[in-house]
């Protein structure tokens, strides 16, 4: 999977092509998030099976968001890719911001899989109706607030803000920042001119921007966008010298531009105390989850150790140091390896040493990635049977080469086949799948010998064994 470019606001109004639709109501699937946080989380996109595909990056780590469908997309295919992609750059798959209408599907796409459901994460989701009309004695204290700020200040008016608007919006930053609480926090700070960044988009068709103004002066002022029936609130910045503006801006706000939509979410709390407590006493439909996924493969969960296998032949076992010259010798010999189909050396992407193929091996079932089985006969190195590309749903694929000076004596089929039964029946994984080059008539006659064909292409022959 290739093609993932970084989220810039020239990409915008493509993300809204699958967010103006998308119906998770989160935050995270939407392009005010993906540009707000741009530095920290690193988004980039591609569109893949007619669907929208977010990488991040979370703690240093790269996490997908759900796919976003569009009208054709295929949330499958587009899944698969992700998880292609995982494989090939060797690193571990993580689904996150997951919505909780997909988090089923994925508890049924990956047998072993790590969840969780951060707090802080939460989004704060309102009814849109009790933030247009805050009925109800719950809502007596934002009536109060409103009744006080509109007795003082009666006059005071809300408007939709446009690019006219630039002059008065940055006046605004200078008196709030005037009177900003939060100025020795570092963290507020930038969120601060995160905030003042995302108003200078102000104008852009996806984004709705409102006011509140005492005479000519911006007192507060809101930004969000529409996705699907959620209206979300990306940023409410208001002047504290002003008592009660914030609810009369919530109000206002929901009042006019929250038409057509059941849900407004004003986002999480940031693990912040003065923000949840606010939060809270708006009265939250719900608090939205963000399901994580980190699916497990099977070695992850099953095998501890590289075991020894015996078959009538051989024995196949863990590389050990004492291997290094004949297992240096194996992944070198560049005639045999033509059917390989993985360059052992370009994938070093360093020079070759003596230990380097035997550390890969050893790096790679450390991380579980990887089991490389050493083929013994009499207690000599004679070849090697990977089992790799742990999809995280039950399949794995398994190559096998052997020394040419003990080719055509049956041996790989042998060792093949012990490692395919201890994949399918020890590992406890539900297929074992493998393919050969079109040309290499002994790899296909080994395969045909043990495993079913699967198909094929213009390259490969494919085969496949089930439990």
């Amino acid at each position: 999977m290739q093609g993932f470019k970084a989220v810039t606001k020239q990409d915008a109004a493509r993300l809204r092509r699958y967010y103006a639709d998308c119906d998770y109501g989160l935050c995270e699937y939407s392009v005010g998030t993906k540009l707000m946080w741009r530095k920290s989380l690193h988004p980039a996109w591609a569109e893949i099976a007619g669907c929208l595909v977010v990488r991040n990056e979370i703690d240093g780590r790269v996490a997908f968001d759900y796919p976003v469908p569009g009208p054709e997309g295929d949330e499958d295919a587009a899944l698969s890719a992700i998880e292609a992609y995982c494989l090939e750059q060797g690193i571990p798959l993580m689904v996150s911001v997951v919505p909780a209408c997909k988090a089923g599907m994925l508890l049924a796409r990956y047998p072993y899989v790590r969840v969780s459901n951060v707090r802080t994460w939460q989004d704060y989701v309102y009814y849109r109706e009790d933030l247009q009309f805050f009925a109800g004695r719950r809502y007596s204290g934002q009536r109060n607030h409103i009744n006080k700020f509109r007795a003082k200040w009666p006059d005071a008016t809300f408007r939709a803000l446009t690019t006219a608007d630039a002059d008065v919006i940055e006046t605004f930053w200078r008196d709030y920042e005037a009177e900003f609480p939060k100025g020795d926090n570092a963290k507020a700070r930038d969120e601060l001119k995160l905030a003042q960044e995302m108003l200078r988009l102000v104008g852009k068709p996806y984004f709705l921007t409102g006011g509140m103004f005492d005479g000519e002066k911006l007192i507060a002022l809101s930004l969000a966008e529409k996705c699907g029936e959620t209206l979300i609130i990306h940023i409410e910045k208001a002047l504290y010298s002003y008592t009660g503006v914030y609810p009369t801006l919530v109000q206002a706000f929901a009042d006019a531009f929250g038409e057509g939509c059941q849900w407004i979410d004003r986002e999480d709390d940031a693990a912040d105390r003065g923000l949840r407590t606010s939060k809270l006493q708006y009265g939250p439909a719900k608090l939205a989850p963000k399901y994580c996924f980190e699916p497990q493969n099977e070695l992850l969960r099953h095998v501890q150790a590289i075991p020894e296998l015996k078959t009538q032949r051989l024995t196949l076992s863990a590389l050990t140091e004492a291997d290094i010259p004949a297992y240096n010798a194996l992944v070198l010999d560049s005639d045999r390896n033509r059917w390989w189909g993985y360059d052992d050396v370009g994938g070093l992407g360093a020079p070759v040493e003596e230990r380097s193929f035997f550390e890969v091996a050893s790096r790679d079932f450390q991380n579980r990635q990887a089991v490389n089985f050493a083929i013994r006969s009499e207690g000599k190195l004679i070849g090697e049977a990977v089992l790799y590309r742990f999809d995280c749903r039950g399949s794995a694929e398994l190559g096998c080469r052997i020394d040419k000076a003990y080719a055509g004596q049956g041996y790989g089929t042998e060792a093949f086949a012990a490692v395919a039964d201890w994949g399918l029946y020890k590992v406890h994984l539900s297929r074992v799948v493998a393919k050969c080059y079109k040309e290499n008539e002994a790899s296909f006659k080994m395969l045909s010998s043990c495993m079913r064909k699967k198909g094929e292409d213009e390259t490969f022959f494919y085969f496949e064994k089930l439990v």
